[in-house]
């Protein structure tokens, strides 16, 4: 994926590029190639996707901006190129901090009714994209759009709670934060939670950090001294 493909995909739509978002970027770099089948991912998410995202496939997060950040760094990391779209809440910080690089971040925060037209042109320019859809979208078009990410092989992260034809779904509850004394002060700085892989097999739960103390997600080997239960 080059950087001329990528602006020409994204011309007529109100993109920012995430780095923007913080402070002046340099000259956009070109895309890594990834693995044939597969979109990278990084090694503390390894235990639930094993060899990586599905190219051209779609996948379902409940519960956890954070952990669709997460899925998407390996492929940013790797030099290739991610989206968000929808996601106006999204922090650019906490992007940054799970392993995405900003340079290579491309943000559209409220496209509007048309956001699934802006979904189906970053798939022919971006290997993952993330989305929060504002509305129910009909069978027909998400037909239409599942065939245009494979075509492109791009992967397609929703956060949400309903898409059809997904390839798994992250489900993710018992969420604590860590950090804070006991008395209450203090800072929240890290919080773990279990996330379920629900697909073609049977599910698989894992407690991860989301993020960690270190600012990585990563499986948890032992519970902090002091927990806050997250509340939702």
């Amino acid at each position: 994926m080059t950087a001329t493909s990528l602006a020409t995909a994204l011309a007529d739509l109100p993109v920012s590029r995430a780095s923007s978002l913080l402070s002046e970027a340099p000259p956009l770099l070109a895309g890594a190639e990834v693995e044939a089948g597969h979109h990278p991912v990084t090694e503390g998410l390894r235990g639930l996707l094993g060899t990586g995202l599905r190219r051209g496939a779609s996948y379902l997060v409940e519960g956890s901006t954070s952990l669709c950040l997460a899925m998407a760094a390996g492929v940013s990391q790797e030099g290739g190129w991610c989206a968000a779209v929808g996601m106006p809440r999204l922090g650019m910080q906490a992007a940054a901090g799970l392993g995405i690089d900003l340079q290579r971040f491309a943000v559209v925060p409220d496209p509007g009714s048309h956001w699934l037209e802006v979904v189906a042109t970053l798939a022919d320019a971006v290997e993952v994209i993330l989305l929060a859809p504002e509305a129910p979208v009909r069978d027909a078009d998400l037909r239409r759009l599942a065939a245009r990410l494979r075509q492109h092989g791009s992967t397609l992260i929703v956060h949400g709670r309903r898409w059809s034809g997904i390839e798994a779904r992250f489900t993710v509850t018992d969420s604590h934060w860590a950090g804070a004394h006991t008395d209450g002060r203090g800072y929240l700085s890290a919080r773990h939670a279990l996330v379920t892989l629900s697909g073609k097999g049977a599910p698989v739960t894992e407690r991860l950090w989301l993020p960690g103390p270190d600012g990585g997600v990563r499986p948890v080997d032992e519970s902090p001294e002091r927990v806050l239960r997250a509340v939702r």
